[in-house]
């Protein structure tokens, strides 16, 4: 019996390796952007400077102290109004109970010039929208997230990640390695990537699982990252007499 050969990188053409190489590069790149997004779009939710758990829970759980719109007017989206004495304005609204008359008269012309660039579900679909009263009022009273807008976001994150997990796990899979190591590790991304999406919606109810959250997604970016290196490696690195 002929024992079944399968393709390594060993096997493929240069131009093949420089098309592998260049495709997990920007992947790569791309997702330190995307942790810097991260980064930028969560921080000083809980009015304090730079990122931390306490973060993830308002984010997802909410804040019986605080709203996502005045902690985000007194932290990281300040800079973006036009004019100050707006914070005031709209901070007042909130403690006053974000009704709807006031939001028509004061509040969305001020959402209009300085936030509606942004948190438009068309420009960025994990945002709030706030080019309505129904979208800013979600983030004006107490509490995290919505499960519809966390549906929106994770059937956007689930399609888009799974992609990229798929090409670059295809890649991976030409590595000369243990096969049971590299059927792990194609595996383990996609069950971080749920783990991680499911916590969304646990997070809402149980604060605690914020640290699930954060430890699922840091695993996802390991794991890819290490197939991203790894690949590269035996591309170019690794020596042909041990194949």
């Amino acid at each position: 019996m002929v024992k079944e050969r399968y393709t390594r990188f060993k096997d493929i053409s240069v131009s093949e390796r420089i098309l592998n190489t260049v495709f997990l590069l920007t992947i790569g790149l791309g997702y330190i952007a995307a942790l810097a997004n991260l980064y930028y779009t969560h921080q000083g939710r809980d009015s304090k400077a730079g990122l931390s758990i306490d973060d993830v829970i308002v984010y997802y759980h909410g804040s019986k102290l605080q709203t996502r719109l005045g902690t985000a007017i007194t932290g990281i989206m300040e800079p973006n109004l036009t004019i100050k004495s707006d914070k005031d304005v709209i901070l007042k609204w909130i403690q006053t109970g974000a009704d709807e008359p006031e939001y028509k008269e004061k509040i969305a012309p001020i959402l209009n010039r300085d936030c509606v660039t942004c948190h438009s579900p068309s420009i960025n679909p994990s945002l709030p929208d706030l080019n309505n009263y129904a979208g800013v009022s979600q983030v004006a009273h107490a509490g995290g997230a919505t499960t519809a807008s966390l549906i929106r976001v994770s059937h956007i994150h689930l399609f888009g990640i799974a992609f990229i997990l798929f090409f670059v796990g295809k890649i991976f899979l030409l590595c000369d390695i243990n096969v049971y190591v590299k059927r792990v590790a194609v595996v383990i991304p996609f069950a971080t990537m749920l783990m991680d999406t499911l916590s969304w919606f646990i997070t809402q109810s149980i604060p605690e699982f914020a640290y699930v959250v954060v430890v699922s997604g840091a695993l996802m970016g390991i794991s890819m990252g290490m197939q991203v290196l790894v690949s590269i490696y035996q591309m170019w690195f690794f020596s042909k007499d041990k194949n």
